[in-house]
């Protein structure tokens, strides 16, 4: 599949069923509105703070599980968006693929974090730390994605986390193509995402 294919796909695919994109948009819509409701309760800022985390949380987790729905449907053959059904299941795999997230992400994070700590002593070793945690967190990114397809496909958690299989899928794909796809995903999704926030605002 070359490049105009993938975006053909990415814009045919969510107009087959607009209701549930509209029922997509109203959770993204809930994720960026629930958090602002702590702002009206009475509370040490500390309990607003966990409220409203938790006020997006739950919705982002809604979002991620059935976009982890719709991953696993394609890979099972299906060109049609999954149905807004077991809910518990939807939001446990969006906790799932959080979780896989979060771990690919810790050294890049904690890279990262050096840097403030490193700054107080030299300046300069802190911003070469800070590009080195970008690259590395390109670098955990890249195989992210194929890790989470994987979980799909396999319907194991662990599947994510089998790096020589990850590897070797990206392998049969060709890193260049992945590394092409990959680019036009993020600003696709970048663009949609400004369009939101700007619609929503």
């Amino acid at each position: 599949m070359n490049i105009r294919e993938i975006i053909g796909d990415a814009i045919k695919y969510p107009a087959s069923n607009w209701r549930k994109l509209i029922t997509l948009g109203v959770i993204f819509l809930l994720i960026n509105t629930l958090p602002l409701l702590g702002g009206f309760l009475s509370a040490p800022p500390l309990i607003l703070m966990v409220v409203s985390l938790i006020l997006m949380l739950i919705p982002l987790f809604f979002v991620i599980g059935y976009t982890f729905r719709v991953l696993r449907t394609t890979i099972a053959g299906s060109d049609e968006l999954p149905e807004f059904d077991r809910l518990g299941e939807m939001f446990i795999d969006g906790l799932k693929v959080s979780i896989v997230f979060i771990i690919y992400m810790i050294i890049p994070g904690l890279i990262m974090d050096i840097g403030p700590f490193i700054a107080r002593a030299n300046p300069t070793i802190s911003s070469i730390t800070g590009l080195v945690g970008i690259i590395v967190a390109i670098i955990f990114l890249l195989p992210l994605t194929i890790a989470i397809a994987h979980m799909a496909a396999n319907g194991q958690f662990r599947a994510a986390f089998r790096i020589r299989e990850v590897l070797d899928a990206i392998s049969r794909i060709g890193w260049g193509k992945y590394i092409i796809w990959y680019i036009v995903v993020v600003i696709m999704v970048g663009i949609i995402s400004f369009a939101l926030k700007f619609i929503i605002t």
